[in-house]
């Protein structure tokens, strides 16, 4: 181990100077994204809620055959549909020597 330090490292910080350093402490948090969703959706425009023209143009989309525009309404108004998977395990056969208990 080195006992005589490096001179450079042992320079005092000037104060602004040095960028290495966070002068203005931790960034400013952001804001909650629900408060945040809440404020651009519900701005109004013609009487009429962001939200509510988006979902106007998505039930238009899916009226003019926009298959995407569709699942997204239904799986937002009714969930998304349930998938079954069918899983079949077929057990391996054991050699006749291990039922019996004797070895080969």
């Amino acid at each position: 181990m080195n006992k005589n330090p490096n001179k450079e490292n042992l320079k005092p910080f000037k104060k602004g100077v040095d960028e290495r350093r966070n002068l203005d402490g931790r960034p400013p948090k952001l804001p909650q994204l629900d408060v945040l969703l809440d404020s651009v959706l519900g701005e109004e425009k013609d009487g009429i809620t962001a939200a509510e023209a988006i979902l106007k143009a998505l039930r238009m989309k899916a009226s003019k055959g926009d298959v995407r525009a569709a699942e997204v309404l239904l799986d937002r108004a009714y969930g998304k549909a349930k998938q079954v998977n069918e899983v079949t395990i077929k057990e391996p056969k054991l050699p006749e020597w291990f039922e019996d208990g004797s070895q080969p």
